[in-house]
């Protein structure tokens, strides 16, 4: 074993100096100076041909990298821009072609289809001008296509047929006028303080609900009304609140027999009989000879006694004296003579209000309606 080692030593030795006779003796002495473990020497860089950064370098290099991205940016733009105008150009275009055609359907054709209605509600066409304000176009077609469209559903009248092209004009010129009196009657409103708040329409459908006139719930109720007129619950409302107003701006002008109204009242509370007074003043020639007496028991759903007459009379005593009742047409006092919970008899003096006409006519007079459609 021993000396397979030093046989293996000699051969090493051996070895080595052959490597030695075959390395130049510069490159063994350069090896020897390297030390492994020994950290290495920094190499520093050579700065001599650094530019130096300056104010004017950085504003340099950031215009050419600006104008690099330029040919990339300025064809975008001019792209963005293109589409703007054109998409503009689109609109504009397409907005005057739909003026176009809805004033020649409204103006010269007189269509009332849902479409143009539609379009009345949001642009403001004027049909006519009462007292120096405009009427609008919708306000028109709300009327006239309510009244159409009952007779086509109720009475299966067809207004392409020209046999009744004529009651289609007539429908057309009542609306046209219906609307103009409204506007009168809203400047009148206007000019002497008289409004109506949607409490107000709110409590009336509740007293003609209770009457059991306007079907037993909301859905029935609403299906008649776009059953009949093409309705929904807000335009009857709609309608409802410009029947009120007409009725207040008549009981605030009609001054004289609003006047006897409240004096026939003063009476009774100071101790006139009811039936006496009702003989001397009431303007209901069919009661007034009986002292007021209706003659009738009157039932919540009577047809022939206003809805706020019957509310009062369900809401007193037997004995009672109303006080004066507003019922659109006359100014009615009322008093309860019998009762058994589901039907009363009832007196009443009547005092019957001037037609809104009156007042609308003496401002038609100052100033006439112009109209924009000619039927």
């Amino acid at each position: 074993m021993v000396r397979s080692r030093l046989k293996k030593l000699k051969l090493k030795k051996k070895h080595v100096k052959r490597i030695k006779k075959a390395v130049p003796e510069a490159v063994i002495e350069k090896a020897t100076e390297l030390n492994p473990l020994a950290p290495p020497t920094p190499q520093l860089p050579n700065l001599e041909n650094v530019p130096q950064i300056t104010n004017e370098t950085i504003a340099e290099h950031r215009e050419n990298v600006l104008s690099g991205a330029r040919k990339y940016i300025y064809p975008l733009a001019h792209s963005k821009h293109r589409v703007v105008m054109i998409t503009t150009t689109l609109v504009i275009a397409t907005i005057a072609a739909l003026l176009a055609y809805c004033s020649l359907a409204l103006y010269k054709f007189y269509q009332y289809n849902t479409f143009l209605y539609r379009i009345t509600q949001v642009v403001p066409f004027p049909v006519a001008r009462a007292d120096g304000s405009f009427v609008d176009y919708e306000n028109y077609l709300f009327e006239l296509r309510h009244r159409v469209h009952y007779f086509e559903t109720q009475q299966q009248s067809n207004f392409n047929d020209p046999a009744n092209h004529q009651q289609l004009i007539n429908f057309r010129k009542d609306s046209l006028t219906q609307v103009i009196n409204e506007a009168y009657v809203k400047k009148l409103a206007n000019t002497n303080h008289v409004s109506v708040s949607g409490k107000e329409v709110d409590q009336r459908i509740a007293e003609v609900r209770d009457q059991n006139r306007l079907g037993s719930n909301n859905k029935v109720f609403a299906d008649v009304l776009n059953s009949y007129w093409g309705w929904s619950i807000g335009d009857f409302k709609r309608s409802l609140k410009q029947e009120i107003l007409n009725e207040k701006v008549v009981a605030k002008l009609d001054t004289q027999d609003t006047q006897r109204a409240n004096s026939a009242l003063a009476q009774l509370k100071g101790g006139t009989d009811f039936a006496t007074l009702a003989k001397q003043v009431s303007d209901d020639q069919g009661t007034k000879s009986n002292g007021g007496d209706y003659g009738i028991g009157i039932t919540k759903t009577n047809p022939n006694i206003p809805p706020e007459v019957i509310n009062a009379l369900f809401n007193m005593k037997v004995g009672q004296i109303s006080g004066v009742i507003n019922t659109g047409t006359s100014l009615e006092i009322v008093k309860l003579t019998q009762t058994d919970g589901t039907t009363v008899n009832a007196s009443h003096i009547s005092f019957n209000l001037k037609d809104i006409s009156v007042y609308i006519n003496q401002l038609k007079t100052k100033s006439p309606p112009k109209t924009y459609v000619k039927f």
